[in-house]
């Protein structure tokens, strides 16, 4: 059973980015997960995946149908996602509840086994991405390299977002909004 999202009322008198500013959904993404780290390799998963199927999309349309991605995703535990063969693509690509993009569903997984095999090295993934310097300009850019060659569907754009979106790199508020 999907979990139920949050939402919050926009026009509590906070003033926030422009693209979260009218929507419950988008304020409470917003207001509670943008630029929050994330502490669990699923939870790291899932907002890959995530970044991964806005591609081309709205991030609200991702925000409705992120119930059902985590439901139909095993809640993104990497173990079980990164084990998904041919006939779960197929299984998906018919479930009409998520975003049906066949290459999107094949880079999460392959990104399942990427993360499965970083943290084999490194203990987790999130202790890889820790250890990641970002401190500098230069240093975050020399992460979309890595991001790129690690994982599939992460072009610099949606590399940009995630590590925004989980905190490693600064999230760009506009000016004025209650989180800058």
């Amino acid at each position: 059973m999907a979990r139920r999202q949050r939402l919050i009322d926009p026009s509590d008198g906070r003033k926030r980015c422009d693209w979260a500013a009218t929507d419950p959904l988008l304020a409470a993404y917003h207001d509670l997960e943008w630029g929050m780290p994330i502490r669990t390799d699923a939870g790291h998963l899932e907002r890959i995946a995530l970044e991964i199927f806005q591609c081309g999309l709205s991030w609200k349309i991702v925000l409705v149908k992120r119930p059902a991605l985590r439901q139909a995703f095993a809640r993104f535990a990497v173990d079980r996602v990164a084990g998904f063969k041919k006939r779960d693509v197929d299984r998906l690509c018919k479930d009409a509840s998520i975003i049906r993009n066949r290459r999107k569903i094949e880079a999460t997984i392959h990104n399942a086994r990427q993360f499965r095999e970083i943290a084999g090295r490194h203990g987790s993934y999130r202790r890889w991405l820790l250890s990641l310097p970002a401190e500098t300009p230069a240093e975050q850019a020399a992460l979309y390299p890595l991001f790129r060659q690690t994982f599939k569907f992460m072009g610099p754009e949606t590399t940009k977002c995630y590590l925004m979106g989980v905190g490693k790199i600064a999230p760009d508020h506009d000016r004025g909004c209650w989180r800058e």
